[in-house]
């Protein structure tokens, strides 16, 4: 196994755990802060001299850098390649979000990383996965989300399919399946003292995530046509409604007698309670529900629902929703510094995740990081000098 290298007193279920993130945008960055604020001493290592022009947050505001130790190394140089292959010996995850063939090209791919250290767990992000005909292709969320099927699917009936930001397949099929399979790999080397490599792919994780809705049209209960089935706006009971006041009410009560409580306090038509899934009444219900709808103000119509279970909601805006009640009964929301985000989740009752915050001083002074993997003052200091360590 390897060493603990942490030096410090972090909480958290992972508390112990080493990992190195080789820098990177999207996934993984999010998954390396994941990991952080569950406890994990997370070293992120930069390439020398590289930038983020599109991307230049203020400090303060950085979530990619945040929770970690920052290391600047040129890769371009063998000795930068030995330096990181030296940190692996010590840690036990290394995540890399690179193209295929960037690692191995570097020196660092996961055959050379695991004769190193056996039993690291090597977890590699891409969009596409380590092999097949797309596997080099660049992309983003959008792209991997279009040849998933899951852009295809979201949207209305005759509109365009629409990008859920970037959270489906960045995110959802990527980080969040990074780390699944990282967290598995770690259960299986404490049975076996053996690593091994993670390799998610953004696409497969995208349709990972839609497999309910493959099941649903395998047995004939979705069309493969946007806007037309219960969750993707096709039911007038699930979507959203403007309201006097120009903003929107969100409407999910796809349960006959969640339904039968929406209808009586809107009010609607008892023929619409008893013909809830008659698609035929589909498009009447619609306008019958949106012509009521326009009739309150969105806040109006959250305080008439508000203490049933209709499934009604208003549709809050991102700034909005840090000061709903409910967000500030469970402190849903943390402030770091200017910064106010949302908590680290999950939440555990035996350990409690800590909010990332800025990088400390000592987590970026080369010495006091490598330090913490056995490599002297000395030769940190030798490391400086020749340039190799930014």
């Amino acid at each position: 196994m390897s060493t603990d290298v942490s030096g410090s007193a972090k909480t958290g279920p992972l508390a112990g755990l080493t990992v190195i993130e080789m820098a990177g945008l999207g996934p993984v960055p999010l998954a390396g802060l994941m990991l952080s604020e569950m406890g994990a001493e997370v070293l992120r290592i930069e390439r020398a001299g590289s930038s983020r022009p599109f991307l230049s947050l203020p400090e303060e505001y950085d979530l990619d850098r945040h929770g970690r130790s920052i290391l600047r190394i040129d890769l371009k140089r063998r000795e930068g390649t030995e330096l990181v292959l030296r940190l692996a010996e010590r840690a036990d995850m290394l995540v890399e979000g690179f193209r295929p063939g960037v690692m191995e090209r570097l020196g660092l791919g996961p055959d050379t990383a695991l004769a190193r250290n056996p039993a690291l767990i090597y977890g590699r992000m891409t969009g596409f996965g380590q092999h097949g005909p797309l596997s080099g292709r660049a992309g983003h969320d959008i792209t991997y989300l279009a040849y998933s099927g899951v852009l295809h699917a979201i949207g209305q009936e005759a509109g365009r399919p629409v990008p859920p930001l970037n959270l489906v397949a960045d995110y959802g099929g990527g980080a969040m399946m990074l780390i699944a399979g990282a967290l598995a790999a770690l259960f299986q080397r404490s049975r076996t003292g053996k690593g091994q490599v993670i390799d998610a792919a953004m696409v497969e994780g995208a349709s990972m995530l839609a497999t309910p809705v493959h099941a649903l049209m395998a047995a004939g209960l979705w069309s493969d046509t946007r806007g037309a089935n219960v969750l993707d706006s096709g039911a007038p009971f699930y979507d959203t409604y403007e309201t006097a006041d120009g903003r929107h009410i969100a409407v999910g009560c796809l349960e006959p007698r969640f339904f039968a409580e929406f209808a009586k306090l809107l009010p609607l038509d008892e023929r619409f309670v008893r013909g809830q899934y008659d698609r035929t009444l589909w498009r009447e219900m619609r306008a019958a529900i949106a012509d009521r709808v326009r009739q309150k103000s969105r806040d109006d119509w959250a305080g008439l629902f508000a203490e049933t279970d209709a499934c009604v909601a208003p549709v809050l805006s991102l700034r909005e929703a840090r000061d709903h009640p409910h967000n500030r009964a469970r402190n849903a929301f943390v402030k770091a510094g200017g910064l106010e985000r949302p908590a680290p989740a999950p939440r555990f009752s035996g350990s409690q995740p800590t909010p990332a915050t800025m990088p400390a001083d000592d987590n970026c002074r080369p010495a006091i990081v490598l330090a913490r993997f056995g490599i002297a003052e000395s030769e940190t200091e030798a490391l400086v000098r020749s340039g190799l360590i930014g």
